[in-house]
């Protein structure tokens, strides 16, 4: 292991905006903060927004920074990358954001019914060809397990790149007759000077830069509604 990722974990250790388990530790029980983020955390009653896969948490910090009026999470496994969000959050003071070193199988551990209002997938991996469909973070069940804990009608919003995960993503909210909100296959074509869709992430430049169309997709899941499989249809 390289001594510049040794020396992020470090300093990682010290930022009070980071949270994660024990090294090498698998949940077997609820995390103490389940259902206390805005009491214990955030110390205030504002609506939390999670972005799940969050790299080096450009998107987070984004975020947080253009919206104070709402609490944001960044989850992800990889501390190293997780680093460089934790301290651009840290050295530019922006209290309404909060990293989580997890899994994003074990999530259901750290969140209680009703405690997340948004969820934002950006540029997630998109595990291509049919039989790596129930990896992805789009999958039926994913989106069944960000309902134990995503306000009914909550938003989940999908950046990508990838055609074969947007459509997938899109029939999988049609034939569940999830309501949608936007839907673009061209985000920064239809939305340029949108506040909120106008960040970009590192990979995001780059696939623009190499002519990529970005696809965005807003749609509300339903806690009334459990989500099928279109891929098994």
């Amino acid at each position: 292991m390289g001594k510049n990722k040794l020396a992020k974990w470090a300093e990682m250790a010290t930022f009070s905006n980071v949270i994660e388990s024990p090294k090498g530790e698998l949940p077997h029980k609820d995390h103490p903060l389940k259902g206390k983020w805005q009491k214990e955390v955030f110390r205030n009653s504002n609506p939390v927004i999670m972005e799940l896969g969050c790299g080096k948490g450009e998107y987070t910090v984004g975020l947080a920074a253009r919206f104070p009026q709402y609490n944001y999470i960044g989850v992800d496994i990889k501390g190293a990358r997780m680093w460089r969000g934790a301290k651009t959050a840290t050295e530019n003071k922006i209290p309404n954001v909060i990293f989580l070193r997890t899994r994003i199988e074990f999530i259901s551990y750290y969140f209680s019914e009703d405690e997340i209002d948004e969820i934002w997938l950006t540029f997630p991996d998109p595990h291509p060809g049919k039989r790596n469909s129930n990896k992805r973070l789009t999958c039926p069940w994913f989106l069944n397990t960000y309902s134990k804990f995503v306000k009914d009608k909550g938003i989940i919003h999908l950046k990508t790149d990838n055609t074969e995960l947007f459509n997938y993503t899109k029939r999988l909210v049609e034939l569940n007759r999830l309501p949608v909100n936007f839907i673009s296959y061209d985000l920064h074509g239809d939305k340029p000077d949108d506040d909120i869709l106008s960040i970009k992430t590192h990979y995001e430049h780059l696939f623009l830069e190499e002519g990529l169309k970005i696809k965005y997709l807003s749609f509300r899941l339903l806690k009334n509604i459990i989500i099928k499989d279109t891929e098994k249809d």
